[in-house]
């Protein structure tokens, strides 16, 4: 029987591994407010850009603003009460025990305003990084607590892409491998990098999780979008490649037919990066070996075979 086959050689190989993610927000949060009360305010336009610290939202506070003027006057007074304490300590005219008691009540007083110029805070959301809010759910003269969802704010630029690859790439990849994701919905393609390496292996599903970093200045690509994925690692200067169709699933593994000695001969092989048409052989296989591209269901190891070769 005559086949068609290859005699297999080492050729540079730019090694790229194809997977598919999920793109995520660099930082993300729903804002809630931290103390209960009466919105007064809303500073922010819905699907608006804000910077980090802006207040978004105020809650009443009038009787916390009550509060502490009141201590701010107590404050002045215990502070001119102390100053005197003072002068009269240094005259030697009472003692170090009263003066301690004036200088304590100022410092009371102090940490009372700390505390509520704290809680008056806490009747402000503010934003906590640059970004931009979502849809509002709540109204001015409305009534919200800490569970109460206010909005979310998502920074997209940059952003972050979730993805795997099988654990055989594990020791192949690095922090700072360049990273090309193309967007089906929108056909645009962007550049990043890997920057984090989950630092265990999925048992289950035996893939590695990785995350990386891309600039996303046209803000084109929202969080949730799918990408498809080509994390770009070294490339090997010595890969054995052969056809996809040579490959035969078996049970325990995969093999390929190969000519030895005039006759077909069945072979185990290890494979490693796959492209649209070929696939790396790590294992089995050696520089020089004639494998079989064609006829391979009508063939069976031992059988006498004559193979047309062709250049890779």
């Amino acid at each position: 029987m005559t086949v068609k086959g290859i005699v297999v050689q080492s050729q540079a190989l730019d090694n790229t591994i194809r997977s598919s993610g999920t793109v995520l927000a660099s930082e993300a949060v729903d804002l809630a407010p931290e103390a209960a009360g009466r919105v007064e305010k809303i500073a922010f336009q819905e699907g608006g850009h804000v910077r980090k610290n802006d207040v978004l939202v105020k809650i009443n506070d009038d009787d916390l603003q009550a509060q502490l003027r009141r201590t701010e006057l107590q404050i002045q007074l215990s502070a001119d009460q102390e100053k005197r304490a003072r002068y009269l300590f240094e005259k030697n005219s009472i003692s170090k025990e009263q003066y301690d008691i004036a200088l304590n009540q100022l410092d009371m007083l102090k940490a009372d305003r700390d505390n509520l110029l704290a809680s008056i805070r806490k009747r402000e959301v503010r934003a906590p990084f640059d970004g931009i809010v979502g849809l509002r759910y709540v109204s001015e003269g409305g009534y919200v607590t800490p569970t109460t969802r206010i909005a979310s704010v998502q920074k997209i630029n940059p952003m972050k892409v979730d993805f795997s690859i099988p654990e055989k790439y594990a020791g192949q990849v690095a922090i700072g491998d360049r990273v090309i994701l193309r967007s089906e919905e929108t056909s645009l393609e962007f550049t990043g990098k890997l920057y984090a390496i989950e630092p265990k292996i999925d048992q289950q599903l035996g893939t590695l999780q990785l995350r990386a970093m891309f600039d996303n200045k046209g803000e084109k690509v929202f969080p949730g979008a799918f990408v498809h994925i080509e994390l770009r690692l070294k490339r090997i200067a010595d890969a054995l490649m052969i056809p996809t169709q040579a490959i035969i699933p078996v049970l325990k593994g995969q093999t390929v037919l190969a000519k030895k000695d005039g006759v077909v001969r069945s072979i185990p092989v290890e494979t490693g990066v796959r492209t649209s048409t070929s696939i790396q052989i790590t294992g089995g296989l050696a520089a020089g070996d004639t494998i079989i591209t064609t006829g391979i269901m009508q063939l069976r190891p031992g059988m006498p075979v004559n193979v047309s070769v062709r250049e890779q």
